[in-house]
């Protein structure tokens, strides 16, 4: 079955750097696009990086351009989320998500929390 499980979370300061990576099974990971959303406590998921299935083709939410770079690697079923130059505002928990043939799929969630 599909599976999507989120690591690499934490708490930061502000202007400090996370990946996070989200681990695929159950899927031809590099056939199918890739997202990562949040979710902050008291406001609707959102979007934040979809990626081609190669890779190839990327977009991002205005709020993260130039600081959040979304990748993968085809050979290790593997997505990522650099993210560089935290702030607050960032706080939320990120899940990553695929929308297969089957269905909508997302993985558990990772927390990140960015204080001072």
């Amino acid at each position: 079955q599909v599976q999507l499980v989120e690591s690499g979370g934490g708490l930061v300061q502000p202007g400090e750097s996370l990946r996070l990576s989200c681990a695929a099974s159950g899927f031809t990971f590099g056939a199918w696009s890739m997202s990562w959303y949040r979710h902050a406590p008291g406001k609707e998921r959102e979007l934040v990086a979809i990626i081609s299935g190669n890779g190839g083709i990327t977009n991002y939410a205005d709020f993260v351009k130039g600081r959040f770079t979304i990748s993968r690697d085809n050979a290790k079923n593997t997505l990522y989320l650099q993210m560089n130059n935290l702030q607050p505002e960032d706080t939320a928990v990120y899940l990553c998500n695929a929308i297969l043939r089957g269905g909508d799929y997302w993985g558990q969630g990772t927390q990140v929390t960015v204080s001072a």
